[in-house]
Parts: C-alpha cells; structure tokens; sequence
C-alpha cells in the first residue's frame, strides 16, 4: 500500500514549538515531559502520553488509527503556547 504521507525516520529535530513542559510548570523536572518539536523536513514530532487504547475504540466516524500510529494527548497549554511558531495558525 502508498500512503500519501510517509513519516521520515532520518529527520533530524530541528526547534522546539513553543515551550518546554518546565518553562509552562507542567513538568515536574524528570523524564516525562510533552514537547512538540518541528523536524528539518518540516514535519512535527509530538512527545505525550500514548492513549491509543483508550481512545481508540471512541473515534469519531472517519478517524482512524494505523496499526503503526498513536494516539498521543499533550497539555492544552503546551499546544496554545506553541501557537506563535507555528506557521498559519
């Protein structure tokens, strides 16, 4: 099968979007913060929390998740504050 979109695993992380889970006081410092991160191909790489499993069987109509994809949740906050970086939003 050709997907129309293929994820590039030797993109490199470019800059971080917005801010980082410590600077908005929705980490507590140690390994699991979120963090949305554009790559050098322009790609978004988006760190959160994996709940494919609770979400999945609760998807609108039309959504679907690949079996090689994730359902990943990040703070609200976290997605507002990268606004301002990302382009047309």
């Amino acid at each position: 099968m050709i997907r129309a979109w293929e994820a590039d695993p030797s993109a490199l992380f470019e800059r971080r979007l917005g801010n980082s889970a410590a600077e908005l006081g929705i980490s507590d410092g140690r390994d699991e913060c979120p963090d949305i991160w554009q790559l050098d191909n322009g790609d978004v790489a988006v760190i959160g929390r994996d709940l494919t499993a609770a979400y999945g069987p609760r998807l609108p109509q039309g959504v679907a998740i690949a079996p090689d994809e994730r359902l990943v949740v990040i703070p609200g906050a976290m997605l507002r504050a990268a606004r301002a970086d990302i382009a047309d939003a």
